[in-house]
């Protein structure tokens, strides 16, 4: 653990190298680049993989790019002490094409920022602490640390904390999802009604798992598509018209 949590606002980050691998060669980036005239989001975690970076603080910002970027973010980087082919590998797995994932390989980053951390309990050897930042042509503006407690704290350090940082009346995407199958006419109609409006959403594909009986246990209706916003049934894409219709009329 650290052994007390410090915050930098106010001060530049470290200017240290970074290795890192594009097309099968090494490339050099200097974090004095990549935040040189812009302003940047930034999440440290403690490693590629493990089970908090990856199921929750990852993918919260990969989801929330679109909403970062339109109020004035030019960037998003995760940062993290693992090799440069760890973190090609781990972004192809996590689909984070909204993201930019940054090697520490050597933790020299996390070492000027006072978050290098000794995980050796784990196996770990030294790691970054968990927490995230607001950079502005090079100065910190904002930190979030964890809390200084046993294991891995992920309280303030998330996506949606940092949003409302950025701006408070900033609104999140309601996370959509879409039963669908190849060739359907109306499942393509409600994938257009969906993007002509700017949803993102996940696709879940008639397959080996995924049948007409699962579809109808899930929506009380075998008919394809079947469309979710938000946690709520919406329907198929008739339905799917008639809810934008109510909500522009709202």
């Amino acid at each position: 653990m650290l052994p007390s949590p410090k915050s930098l606002e106010g001060k530049r980050v470290p200017d240290v190298t970074l290795k890192t691998r594009t097309d099968n060669q090494w490339k050099d980036v200097s974090t004095g680049k990549v935040f040189k005239g812009r302003t940047v989001v930034v999440f440290c975690l403690p490693g590629a993989y493990t089970p908090t970076c990856s199921s929750s603080h990852l993918p919260r910002y990969n989801e929330l790019a679109g909403v970062f970027k339109a109020n004035g973010v030019d960037e998003i980087v995760c940062l993290s002490v693992n090799d440069a082919f760890v973190m090609n590998e781990w972004k192809q797995d996590q689909e984070a094409e909204n993201l930019t994932l940054l090697p520490d390989g050597n933790g020299e980053f996390a070492a000027g920022m006072g978050m290098l951390v000794d995980k050796s309990s784990l196996g770990f050897g030294k790691r970054s602490w968990r927490y995230s930042m607001l950079v502005k042509d090079g100065v910190i503006e904002k930190m979030f640390i964890e809390p200084d407690k046993e294991g891995d704290p992920f309280e303030v350090s998330d996506a949606d904390t940092m949003l409302k940082y950025v701006n408070p009346k900033a609104v999140a995407p309601e996370p959509v999802v879409i039963f669908a199958k190849p060739g359907c006419p109306h499942c393509a109609r409600a994938k257009a009604l969906l993007e002509s409006r700017g949803y993102r959403y996940d696709e879940i594909s008639l397959g080996k798992h995924i049948t007409s009986s699962t579809l109808r246990a899930v929506s009380g209706s075998g008919a394809w598509p079947q469309v979710f916003i938000g946690g709520k049934f919406v329907g198929g894409a008739d339905q799917l018209e008639v809810y934008f219709k109510a909500r522009k009329a709202a």
